[in-house]
């Protein structure tokens, strides 16, 4: 249907509203009674439903396109004019819910925002130096300590300054497991603290939070059209014309105006015009809701024909946090002398690596101390002392800038550390190299499962692409069940490689999957690409077609899933339709046994019946497809 007028307002949705209701109740009437005063009021209901067809089919011709209004304003035109009172009023009425299920296909995503719009809060604690204020959600500012009760929903993007809580965040990545948070952790708008006191520092509030993102997103995709939906805007203004030229050579040929009108009622294709967009806005409705965010029926229609998957490692085949595998001592340290000096270099760190150490010596009950004076290099290591002695803890390379004595035996194993996968971290004390600490990152789990998932569902290849040297890339590949991996590559090396091999598959799509942090330009160069993890980056939200908020590898194939579902419905709505109106055709024209010509009331009434068969099948998009958590 052509738009024309703001259908959202609810003079018009009133309109349709009384045109459905009145239509209804004339045509019980008319059937029923046959009385005058029916006929009378069917030809008032219809003449008041010409005026939005006409003008939007007026608006169509003027923008010098054919829409599906001129069809049923010339087919309601006819009707009035030989006086079908009965047929005009059903095409009224079949005209009335066309446009309001054009609304629903307007409105569904808007839905999905509405409902994320809920769960914007408007009155907020913030704590002012030895005080407690209620203000204004608009009040707050970054930097603001925000304070969230056990039951209360986030404000703001921020992280946690003190206290630790138990936290919902299904709204946004579609999860019912609850999240455990603690100071350091951060916590996102419209996520639920189920059990605990917080005070959180804000740090990002209003239209820059990662629901504010969200809900633009979804807005936008509302408004992208794919190449099927553009398919089904030509063929409808294409199907048109040829109708037009079809009724004027039958009645040239001396076809009467009755079979004219009915053939014109049959074919009117105001259905397959609602129910194509409504299947891919309901598709993505679905996959919102789980916490996928599909950026327009464009990205979700390639998704489908997904043939090759180029891939980072770290991040998103792994789980991007290293775990402590191996402790080795050189010299008179022992192992677990070794370990309490790395602590205390990683006491004071943020980074992923002292992250893992901590973890492991909390699981040993080992004591963690702290250093008298500590420097982080970003990138290269750690510098702190403790007592009389001096320690170095990082990279080899960072040990040999600082002309730290490395034996051969250290070196030696340094390199079969590397070569079976793992990284390696060196401690220094004093200008010697006592000892090191081996840590891979896990695999995710079922990682292998879910390649193999996507190969069922057509995916033809999988490129690993990693910074790995050559042995490690290739035990990760076995372990993942992959053919195709790419070993020692630097940022700009993997940009070039996406480029080439995006335009050596041409016209086969090809995806990318990376954190959307780090791999921005690589997400960029492929036919369809996604982000993980993208919960609270901003740059994984913007980077990507489709981003899954929570880092689940079983999102792709589950997906996959819901887009090739999507455009299977699609197909089968033009089946659908296609099969609908020749049926309505043969009756028309030649009549079936039994039931006779199908007559101008009766095509009317088929019309009517039958558009509901596509527009409902559109609605399986969004329905049956499960996703796992």
């Amino acid at each position: 249907m052509n738009k024309g007028i703001p259908l959202g307002s609810k003079l018009w949705n009133t309109f349709d509203i009384f045109l459905i209701a009145a239509s209804a109740v004339g045509l019980i009437l008319s059937f029923f009674f046959h009385e005058s005063y029916a006929s009378d009021a069917l030809a008032v209901i219809s003449f008041s439903g010409l005026i939005p067809v006409a003008y939007n089919a007026i608006r169509s011709l003027v923008k010098k396109q054919l829409s599906v209004d001129l069809l049923a304003a010339i087919a309601l035109a006819f009707s009035l004019l030989s006086q079908e009172w009965f047929s005009a009023a059903f095409i009224t009425l079949m005209l009335a819910f066309a446009r309001l299920f054009d609304r629903i296909t307007d409105t569904r995503a808007k839905a999905v925002i509405a409902s994320l719009m809920k769960y914007h809060v408007d009155k907020v604690r913030i704590r002012v130096g030895e005080t407690v204020k209620e203000v204004n959600i608009k009040e707050v500012k970054p930097g603001d300590m925000v304070i969230v009760e056990s039951g209360d929903r986030m404000p703001v993007d921020g992280t946690i300054i003190s206290g630790t809580a138990d936290v919902d965040e299904s709204s946004l990545t579609g999860e019912s497991e609850l999240t455990q948070k603690k100071p350091g952790d951060q916590v996102h708008t419209a996520t639920v603290n189920e059990a605990g006191s917080l005070i959180v520092k804000a740090e990002r509030v209003g239209a820059d939070t990662t629901l504010a993102h969200i809900i633009d997103l979804i807005d936008e995709a509302s408004r992208n059209k794919n190449k099927a939906e553009r398919f089904a805007d030509r063929f409808t203004q294409w199907y048109i014309g040829i109708t037009l030229v079809a009724s004027i050579a039958m009645y040239y040929f001396g076809l009467t105006p009755r079979v004219i009108l009915s053939v014109l009622l049959v074919v009117c294709a105001d259905d397959i015009a609602v129910a194509v967009p409504l299947t891919f806005t309901a598709a993505i409705s679905r996959a919102a809701k789980r916490g996928v965010i599909i950026k327009g029926s464009a990205a979700l229609e390639q998704l489908s024909r997904l043939k090759y998957i180029l891939t980072d490692k770290t991040g998103t085949l792994t789980r991007g946090k290293p775990k402590i595998v191996d402790v080795k001592a050189y010299g008179s340290f022992t192992s677990e002398k070794v370990m309490e000096l790395c602590g205390m270099g990683a006491s004071e760190s943020r980074h992923m690596v002292s992250r893992a150490i901590l973890q492991y010596m909390e699981e040993k009950h080992q004591t963690i101390h702290a250093p008298h004076d500590l420097e982080e290099i970003p990138g290269q290591g750690i510098m702190f002392v403790h007592d009389a002695d001096h320690m170095l803890f990082g990279r080899l390379s960072f040990m040999k800038y600082h002309k730290v004595h490395v034996s051969e035996q250290l070196e030696k194993d340094i390199g079969a550390e590397k070569d079976a996968g793992r990284g390696v971290s060196v401690l220094s004390v004093n200008k010697e190299a006592v000892g090191l600490i081996a840590y891979e990152d896990e695999l995710r789990p079922r990682a292998a499962e879910i390649i193999k998932e996507t190969k069922a569902l057509g995916v033809r290849e999988w490129h690993m692409l990693t910074g790995d040297n050559e042995k490690a890339a290739a035990a990760t590949a076995a372990n993942l069940g992959l053919l195709d991996y790419h070993a020692n590559m630097t940022p700009e090396t993997k940009m070039a490689f996406v480029s080439k091999f995006e335009r050596s598959r041409d016209p086969d799509v090809v995806g990318y999957i990376g954190d959307g942090v780090n791999d921005a330009a690589s997400l960029a160069l492929v036919d369809v690409s996604i982000a993980m993890g993208g919960i609270g980056s901003d740059a994984a939200i913007e980077a990507a077609d489709i981003t899954i908020m929570k880092d689940h590898l079983g999102r792709i194939p589950e997906v996959m899933r819901i887009s090739q579902k999507a455009v299977r419905v699609m197909w089968w709505n033009f089946a659908i339709w296609g099969i609908t109106n020749a049926v309505g055709l043969v009756w028309v024209v030649v009549g079936i046994p039994g039931l006779g010509i199908l007559g101008p009331a009766g095509a009317a009434t088929y019309n009517f019946l039958t558009d509901f068969l596509p527009i409902g099948n559109a609605l399986r998009a969004g329905r049956g497809t499960k996703m796992r958590n």
